[in-house]
């Protein structure tokens, strides 16, 4: 486990988490490609392995076998086992397990932890991951408890397993699940669309994982105290309520007003929590309308919120560019919420996260577009919901060529581990020059 850390003499921090999760995607391969791992009892090819290990440590849930008739027990257990350490982050598990052996924790190493965490200042390191790990434990078994009476009067102590297996995959925001195919191919939660308190634990447990680890420490240090806590955790919770409501009533409204007013509630509040990374679905994504799909790609691109289980942009990447454009608007100079200005740099992230993920999208959904020959609506869902690590699908994934899978894994991967991580893994040596080039106005807009 120390290796990544012995690695840091030479490598950046960014580095050190690429490297650890495309290690961890590698040996979850590996590990799936085993006889032992598939109920046939047989190999399983490379590709299959390695999107469906990709689509676990990026916590994204794109699947081409189905994961309860295809995977063994063996194979699930490899599966959660991916899902739980891509969830935490790599970093943050070695970090555990090393801080469990009673080894030290440099100051380059709680650095590294301090980017993998997106935290916001080196002190303190250890505690925060001892906070998450305890927080993630404690949350999963709740949520396992909770579901019991879900699955066990159906399964019986299968149904043990299936609780488990359901809390973390919520909570991780990975859309897995081991339903098989009930109501149709890939059906994920769709028996369980009319069923208020099934949806409602899930519901939580993704809200509860996409908020982010730094947001729940500073709600367990300040209690209800909102005035008290930082910007960050402001926005978030904001943000986050804003990306639930409004999209909940236009489903509502929209998409679902054949339904049960019941069932029509669950479907609304679900919609609009599970795309913003989780991946489970309850209704059926090929009969939504076209503005439903437009706002499903939106949240679904928007993603979860900075060092949580979620990826995708992040909700303070849009609240920042929000904000800038208020700021634009009243000629301010500016952004700033809750009476704190926002730094020019981090709305020049902002701006480059944003260019990134609408780029290096488009880019995937033309190029599937022309070799699978299909509409670009269609591509562009699968690939929205593959670098939002979201996994929702219209079922296409199973169908895909080599090189469109091969596209979709590199955009999960990218979505998982973030633009910039990789940016600044890629060009790690930061220009100190003090040169300015004399300056020249350009319009723009």
């Amino acid at each position: 486990m120390s290796v990544f850390f012995k690695l840091k003499d030479k490598l950046s921090s960014f580095q050190i988490i690429i490297l650890g999760f495309t290690g961890a995607i590698i040996l979850g391969g590996i590990l799936l490609m085993l006889p032992i791992s598939a109920q046939n009892g047989q190999f399983t090819s490379f590709g299959t392995a390695l999107f469906t290990a990709t689509s676990a440590v990026c916590v994204t849930g794109l699947v081409v076998v189905d994961t309860a008739s295809y995977w063994s027990y063996f194979g699930q257990a490899v599966i959660l086992a991916m899902i739980q350490v891509g969830g935490l982050g790599v970093i943050t598990v070695a970090s555990s397990l090393y801080i469990l052996a009673g080894r030290k924790i440099s100051l380059m190493q709680r650095q590294t932890m301090q980017n993998a965490l997106a935290a916001p200042q080196v002190g303190g390191m250890v505690k925060l991951t001892r906070f998450i790990i305890i927080t993630t434990l404690t949350i999963e078994g709740i949520g396992a408890l909770l579901l019991f009476p879900v699955f066990i009067p159906k399964y019986g102590a299968k149904g043990i397993w299936m609780s488990l297996f359901h809390s973390i995959s919520a909570f991780c925001n990975a859309g897995f699940d081991l339903m098989g195919n009930k109501t149709g191919h890939f059906s994920s939660l769709t028996a369980y669309a009319d069923n208020g308190y099934f949806n409602a634990v899930i519901c939580i447990l993704i809200v509860l994982g996409g908020i982010g680890f730094i947001t729940w420490s500073d709600i367990a240090t300040k209690k209800v105290r909102f005035k008290e806590y930082r910007m960050q955790t402001k926005v978030i919770i904001v943000t986050t309520a804003i990306l639930i409501i409004l999209p909940a009533i236009f489903f509502f409204l929209n998409d679902f007003s054949g339904e049960a007013l019941g069932k029509r509630v669950c479907l609304s509040m679900f919609q609009s929590i599970t795309p913003r990374t989780a991946g489970f679905n309850t209704a059926d994504l090929t009969k939504m309308s076209d503005a439903g799909r437009a706002i499903t790609m939106l949240l679904m691109l928007i993603g979860g919120s900075p060092g949580s289980t979620a990826g995708g942009m992040k909700t303070t990447t849009i609240a920042v560019l929000f904000a800038n454009t208020i700021a634009v608007f009243r000629r301010r100079k500016n952004a700033n919420y809750f009476g704190r200005r926002v730094d020019d740099s981090i709305v020049k992230n902002a701006s480059t996260i944003l260019f990134m993920y609408v780029f290096f999208a488009m880019l995937a959904v033309i190029i599937i577009s022309i070799v699978e020959k299909m509409p670009t609506q269609i591509c562009m869902f699968e690939a929205f919901s593959a670098i939002g690590t979201v996994g929702l699908s219209l079922g296409i994934t199973p169908d895909l060529s080599v090189i469109s899978r091969i596209i979709l894994i590199m955009l999960m991967f990218f979505g998982r581990v973030g633009g910039l991580t990789i940016i600044f893994a890629a060009f790690s040596q930061k220009d100190m020059s003090t040169l300015k080039y004399p300056m020249e106005n350009i319009t723009v807009g």
